[in-house]
């Protein structure tokens, strides 16, 4: 039986002591694959570090500039030929095993064009973590959530969701994808730089007939906020900004003019309790973000036109929840993926 070619690729900007702590698990428990570091020109010693210690183990790509997770990472994979990308950040320790159920699972079921193992939080092995939990999907508004994590409730993990199942996104932390389908929705949106572009990239997939998957047979843990922390003001930018990008590029077209109202509404009163709370860098990041989306409409709605025009093309609203998990959660104290309805899941 032939193997299919694997290819795990880390994108780093100065993590070395990320590299140091997590790449010999990589190492040691990637057989059959193929491992990548590509340096978003890192001004730390990542690259000498990696040529002396793991020369024989690790193929290393040297990016220019650091042009961020989206772009940092279509670059690198441009120069790598491979049946399946793994997109893993430099902060996860992977375990025993990690690869196969997936490419497994992806292998026996050519529709499923993206996959994540189960996501732990490396610091409390109990937890899920943040990025991706077991398994990723949006609400109707377009705002995203965990299975295993709503907002900033985080479950703990009881083999509660250790079933393999279609989800609406892959986490971007550990990210499995079908290296074709890709590449034929053109990669990841250089224009987000980071966050929010695995959940773009799924739902462009998804778009054109592609289901993504969660496998928790696969385990790995993830520290986070690696790259950008929670606090970051930038973090907010982008996050409220790339969200806004996302749902005008993949949200079908029935109402999505008023979607698009109503989140802004949301994204002002966010902004407004940053500011009661004593953070006005987040309330000028959310302004900020606004008109940044404003200023990338033009080009946003190309995109979405470009799109429409692709094979099999036909808007997806399978997984996503048709409720509104802003109201849900707050005002209905919903705080765990289990306590909301299976029938509010559009399929």
């Amino acid at each position: 039986m032939n193997h299919p070619k694997v290819a795990i690729v880390i994108l780093n900007f100065n993590g070395r002591h990320f590299l140091e702590k997590f790449l010999p698990s990589v190492i040691k428990f990637s057989i059959n694959c193929n491992i990548y570091v590509a340096d978003n020109a890192s001004t730390d010693d990542s690259v000498t570090y990696l040529k002396k210690t793991f020369r024989k183990e690790v193929n290393v790509i040297e990016i220019t500039n650091n042009y961020g997770y989206a772009k940092g990472y279509n670059l690198a994979l441009k120069q790598i030929h491979a049946d399946y990308f793994v997109l893993l950040n430099s902060d996860v320790e992977v375990t025993e095993n990690w690869t196969q159920p997936i490419i497994d699972l992806m292998e026996n079921h050519k529709k499923i064009a993206a996959c994540q193992p189960k996501l732990i939080d490396f610091k409390n092995k109990n937890l899920f973590e943040y990025a991706g939990a077991s398994g990723g999907f949006i609400d109707n508004y377009g705002y995203p959530f965990c299975r295993g994590r709503i907002f900033n409730s985080i479950e703990s993990d009881n083999r509660q969701y250790n079933n393999a199942t279609e989800v609406f996104w892959a986490t971007g932390a550990c990210l499995f994808v079908n290296s074709k389908a890709f590449w034929e929705i053109g990669g990841l949106d250089d224009d987000y730089f980071a966050h929010m572009e695995e959940i773009d990239l799924c739902w462009r997939l998804k778009n054109i007939g592609y289901s993504i998957y969660v496998e928790p047979k696969s385990v790995v843990y993830h520290v986070g906020g690696g790259t950008l922390n929670k606090l970051s003001s930038r973090k907010t930018f982008l996050n409220f900004r790339n969200n806004l990008i996302t749902l005008t590029k993949n949200h079908p077209d029935n109402f999505l003019f008023f979607k698009l109202i109503f989140r802004l509404i949301l994204d002002g009163i966010a902004g407004i309790k940053f500011l009661l709370e004593g953070q006005p860098k987040h309330f000028f990041a959310v302004i900020k973000a606004h008109f940044s989306y404003y200023y990338l409409l033009p080009n946003t709605l190309n995109k979405r036109k470009q799109l429409k025009k692709l094979q099999d093309f036909k808007f997806s609203k399978s997984c996503i929840y048709k409720g509104n998990i802003v109201f849900d959660y707050f005002l209905k104290q919903k705080t765990i993926f289990s306590k909301l309805q299976e029938t509010k899941f559009l399929h």
